[in-house]
């Protein structure tokens, strides 16, 4: 057998050696670099990388609450406004993260908040995982301020896992006071009732916010985004006049009581509202309080309610009667029937009428308010003397289309687009002309068979006294922003002429006679001439004997400065048709306006 030849193997010569060992060489040296940046980036960058990572990291952010605007009276005292309060919130995982943290924290509380130092650990030990746990709640500035300026000093800075919340909680000044014009808050935004529903929007702000992060230094850093707080609203309202207003119900309750009593008080030569006063007012700081239905329910009956009939209740009492509630006015709208018929040339002034006590109207009969009769009165006397058969006579004269067009005329049965929420609908409850029976038009001429609310008899009642000028009603007057500045005015609307001077100049001079000679001698004044008209509305059902009764007085009657209107349902404790009561009580507050105001005394004849 033959045996096979190796080959020889070949040796590396010289040159192949040298590149070798160069190949493994740049391969020895890639590889080093590549340990070293390595390390150099692990090692000597990695600060710098960690911090720019972190620095656009979002660490944390609060809100910070904007305050809701305040409500001032005509005349710059605060209504409502809101107060900031603060929560004390701890982190007891940051507080206990070493000895030196726990330690600080602590010391701190106890001495600047002045807190138990046994319960402040507990607490701590028991919420030891909490990052955010509130600890006292609804703190003053004044309970606080020690230990804010103390973490905000050099030694206090140290201080971790202290801080405070801010929110605002409103505050009404005289709680009470005015309570269906202001309204209230609801969930520390929400406008309930009054001038905080209806102005909301401009009440409100916007929350701003604190964001907190770690910069490239790797410190705590923060960047804020400023609050934009609410516009302040300048009311109508004069507090003196609201609370004469308020303290005159509040006397004839307790000696006479009613079911319900209201006061509105207006200048009748621009729409403002200077009170609005019922008897049912509440605490606006604590709207839902059990004592706030006890105003109008015994306790018996509330402890029977179940928590859907208090809802309704509470609902009830915070609704203003004065411009949500409807009913037939009575006597006070006799001067709007006697005013269409000298508009219209269908009375001159000199006529006369014969009351005998009644009118037939079709199959049914009418009576007077007079029962034996007026005997024969004069066209002024009608008015003064509050003669239902010679309206009758009056607006069967005018008839049934002159008529209804002076109810739209003087607005009645249209929205007066007062500035408050819930204003009533009364249009359904006026006859159109097409409608309207001739016992319609008869009971109507006296006040009686439609509905209205106070705000818009009081409303159109001004027009008839300041020239025949139809003014929207308002009770507000002026924005600020939270600097002070003045951002708008709201100025008088005039919205039509009623009916003409001379006119008006009649009708004033009729309702001066009837409170110098006629159903409302009690609202005479010393120092000012005085108008207004009187009205009793029964009730329906009218078999039920129950009344409304009323004055709508005015101030001086040579230049109106102030409208004054009282409305009393279903007095308790005389006769429910006493319309002596209503007058006393407007004499009282007419009396009151007029000097607050300044009014010029009327000249003495």
């Amino acid at each position: 057998m033959r045996k096979r030849r190796r080959k020889p193997i070949k040796r590396l010569n010289h040159a192949m050696r040298v590149r070798t060992i160069g190949i493994a060489a740049i391969i020895a040296i890639l590889f080093m670099v590549l340990i070293g940046r390595l390390v150099y980036f692990s090692v000597f960058k990695n600060g710098i990388y960690k911090r720019q990572v972190l620095s656009q990291q979002n660490y944390d952010s609060e809100i910070l609450p904007y305050k809701r605007g305040d409500i001032l009276d005509r005349n710059g005292n605060t209504l409502a406004t809101s107060q900031k309060i603060y929560n004390l919130v701890l982190e007891p995982k940051n507080i206990l993260r070493t000895d030196k943290t726990k330690k600080e924290a602590v010391e701190a509380l106890t001495k600047y908040m002045n807190l138990d130092e046994d319960k402040l650990l507990s607490y701590l030990k028991q919420h030891k995982e909490s990052y955010y746990s509130v600890y006292k709640e609804n703190l003053t500035y004044s309970q606080v301020s020690d230990l804010k300026d103390y973490m905000a000093g050099e030694k206090g800075k140290h201080v971790v896992g202290v801080v405070f919340s801010e929110k605002y909680q409103r505050r009404y000044p005289n709680k009470s006071m005015a309570s269906h014009v202001l309204g209230f808050v609801s969930d520390g935004t929400i406008g309930t009732g009054g001038i905080e529903q209806y102005y909301n929007s401009t009440l409100s702000g916007v929350n701003g916010r604190k964001y907190k992060y770690l910069n490239e230094e790797l410190e705590q850093d923060s960047s804020i985004v400023e609050p934009e707080n609410g516009k302040t609203v300048v009311s109508t309202i004069d507090s003196n006049i609201q609370k004469l207003a308020e303290r005159t119900l509040e006397n004839f309750e307790k000696k006479y009581g009613s079911k319900g009593s209201s006061i509105l008080v207006m200048n009748p030569n621009n729409g403002e509202v200077y009170a609005m006063a019922n008897s049912t007012s509440f605490n606006l700081e604590n709207p839902r309080s059990g004592e706030v239905l006890l105003k109008k329910y015994s306790q018996s009956k509330i402890s029977a309610m179940t928590e859907k009939q208090k809802v309704k209740a509470f609902n009830e009492i915070w609704k203003n009667p004065i411009v949500s509630n409807a009913f037939e006015p009575g006597s006070t709208y006799k001067p709007f029937t006697v005013a269409a018929g000298l508009e219209e040339g269908i009375l001159t002034g000199n006529e006369t009428y014969f009351c005998d006590g009644f009118q037939k109207v079709g199959p049914h009969t009418i009576h007077c308010s007079h029962r034996d009769g007026h005997g024969q009165i004069t066209l002024s006397q009608t008015v003064s003397l509050s003669c239902n058969d010679a309206l009758m006579q009056i607006a069967a004269k005018e008839g049934k289309d002159i008529f209804a067009n002076y109810q739209k005329d003087f607005n009645f049965g249209n929205f007066t687009g007062i500035d408050l929420p819930g204003e009533a609908q009364t249009k359904a409850l006026l006859h159109n002309a097409e409608d309207m029976t001739a016992a319609d038009l008869a009971t109507s001429s006296f006040g009686q068979s439609f509905n209205c609310s106070m705000i818009q008899m009081a409303s159109a009642f001004c027009s008839l006294v300041n020239g025949g000028n139809f003014y929207k009603p308002h009770v507000v007057k002026q924005l600020r922003n939270d600097k002070g500045e003045v951002v708008s005015n709201v100025d008088a609307t005039l919205v039509k002429q009623t009916i003409s001077k001379e006119t008006s100049d009649k009708i004033k001079s009729y309702m001066k006679e009837t409170v110098e000679s006629g159903t409302g001698t009690k609202a005479k004044l010393k120092d000012y001439t005085v108008g207004g008209k009187t009205g009793t509305a029964q009730k329906i059902p009218r078999s039920a004997g129950t009344y409304i009764v009323s004055f709508c007085g005015f101030a001086p009657v040579e230049n109106p400065q102030v409208v004054v209107y009282v409305v009393i349902d279903e007095i308790q404790n005389s006769s429910q048709t006493n319309t002596g009561l209503a007058v006393e009580m407007a004499k009282t507050v007419l009396k009151g306006s007029l000097e607050e105001l300044k009014a010029a005394k009327s000249s003495k004849k």
